[in-house]
């Protein structure tokens, strides 16, 4: 079997026509590179040159020979760039998971703005998931990244994290609603009123998670509705069926409505960017430093 480099000789010399030139060419001596052609023509059986005093010239069966092994040395550095761009990142695949508190905050959407231009070849899949399970699948490995609500938890230590956005909790008040004409709204304002909370993720929207908030305000809230994520919550909200409280983020891209700073409801939403430590590639470093700016 010959190898990539008896090709590159070959062509070498069947491009120059002198076995000296081509010697020059790739730095060997020519003594060596004869003895690579002689044996490339024996393993494949066929003579390609025809040979006269300094000179060497294809034959039939050379050119033939030459247009093929100018193809296979062609694929071969396609196939080297190839790899080279999947140990940087510029080609390949990435799983990356988010929470929807990630998406809220623009933080998909900015990261891939800044990162992609540079990898068009890029496959990159995104996938919805809880925090827990995202935490899982770094730990199997189908997951690149994670945008999740906190840090892993201390079984996982493989994993590492990094804050990349706090925000706090608004209050979304409907059109009309008494408290829009309030000047700054407090603990009493809100007790008894009726409540939309979300009962998904991020824990401190939960409805655990929101009473015990509110009654460490002082104030015990009426949750007449329970929805699957903050933008229902916001619809119901502008309906004018009751309050709510979502990240600061939502504020452009909700329904029409009042929104109104609460500084002592000790709440947030904070989106931390997950990943595996021993994860050394280029490319998960790059996307790192595009969510942190």
């Amino acid at each position: 079997m010959f190898d990539l480099r008896q090709l590159r000789y070959f062509v070498t010399v069947a491009e120059t026509g002198n076995v000296g030139r081509a010697a020059e060419l790739l730095h060997i001596s020519q003594s060596p590179l004869s003895r690579q052609i002689m044996q490339l023509e024996q393993q494949l059986g066929v003579t390609l040159f025809e040979r006269a005093k300094q000179r060497v010239h294809l034959n039939a069966e050379g050119r033939a020979f030459l247009t093929e092994a100018r193809a296979l040395l062609a694929s071969a550095k396609r196939v080297e760039a190839f790899g080279r761009d999947l140990a940087s990142g510029a080609a390949g695949r990435l799983a990356i998971g988010y929470v929807e508190g990630a998406v809220h905050a623009g933080l998909v959407a900015d990261m891939l703005g800044q990162f992609r231009p540079e990898r068009p070849q890029l496959h990159i899949s995104l996938m919805s998931l809880r925090s827990a399970a995202q935490f899982e699948g770094l730990r199997q490995r189908t997951l690149d990244l994670g945008l999740v609500y906190s840090p892993p938890p201390a079984d996982y230590p493989e994993i590492a994290s990094m804050l990349v956005r706090r925000e706090p909790l608004i209050l979304a008040i409907p059109e009309g609603d008494a408290l829009t004409t309030v000047a700054e709204i407090h603990p009493h304002h809100l007790d008894g009123r009726t409540w939309i909370t979300v009962v998904r993720q991020p824990a401190d929207t939960n409805r655990g998670q929101f009473l015990a908030a509110c009654m460490e305000a002082g104030f015990v809230p009426d949750i007449a509705y329970e929805t699957a994520d903050p933008l229902t919550s916001l619809g119901l909200v502008s309906a004018g069926l009751g309050l709510a409280t979502v990240q600061e983020s939502l504020r452009n891209a909700a329904p029409p409505g009042i929104f109104r700073e609460l500084p002592w409801f000790k709440r947030g939403v904070s989106i931390h960017l997950a990943w595996r430590r021993q994860d050394r590639r280029a490319v998960i470093a790059d996307l790192r430093k595009a969510v942190g700016q």
